[in-house]
């Protein structure tokens, strides 16, 4: 069997000149008929110490022991390569959050449950990673947590830094937070189990038809 190659028109995006999309030989539709299930990406935003890594890791294994393919983008694991470049400038948060969007994207399109577990405090920032995708497609998860719940957790002692001046521009602290107005999912990690929290995303999934009802 020989696989055929398509391309788009020539054109520009950025720096980036006489470029053409290559329309891969297989594409999302056949990879989510050959899985059992569809593609997405659930995007966990929520102040440090929220519990976004942890429902997010939680909810990935979850989805593993079904049998669905499924990968964590985490925030940390992230600035380790990728966006090791970037400070935590507004600036740079836009950057960060920019690249994750369109890595997301990839994975989406891959036939991948990829989960996102980034403070990504601005709303901007978030609805323009949205835009990147079809409707349904992205799927807001607010952890919902008080700054003082987040405070009292401080696994990292990054709020006890950020009190003291050692690190500028700390979300919640220094830095605001832009909690989302209408998220998909709004998940109380700063007061219920993480096994209610990983039920609720379940349950969500399935309702939306993203994976398969339990059996």
């Amino acid at each position: 069997m020989t696989a055929t190659t398509t391309y788009g028109e020539l054109t520009n995006q950025g720096a980036s000149t006489n470029i053409a999309w290559h329309h891969a030989s297989v594409d999302r539709a056949a990879r989510a008929e050959q899985r059992g299930h569809r593609s997405a990406i659930l995007w966990f935003t929520g102040l440090s110490g929220s519990g976004k890594s942890t429902l997010a890791n939680a909810v990935n294994q979850a989805l593993f022991e079904r049998g669905l393919a499924c990968y964590v983008l985490d925030g940390d694991n992230i600035r380790h390569g990728l966006c090791k470049d970037l400070g935590f400038s507004d600036a740079d948060r836009e950057e960060n959050i920019r690249r994750i969007g369109e890595v997301s994207k990839l994975f989406l399109d891959a036939g991948v449950v990829v989960l996102t577990a980034f403070v990504s405090p601005f709303k901007a920032d978030r609805d323009r990673a949205r835009a990147l995708v079809q409707a349904g497609d992205f799927v807001e998860i607010h952890c919902a947590a008080d700054l003082s719940v987040c405070e009292q957790r401080d696994t990292k002692g990054l709020y006890a830094k950020a009190r003291a001046g050692e690190i500028k521009e700390f979300t919640g602290i220094s830095s605001p937070y832009e909690a989302p107005e209408a998220p998909e999912l709004k998940v109380d990690t700063g007061s219920q189990s993480l096994e209610q929290s990983v039920e609720q995303v379940l349950a969500y999934l399935s309702a939306q038809g993203v994976i398969p009802q339990k059996g």
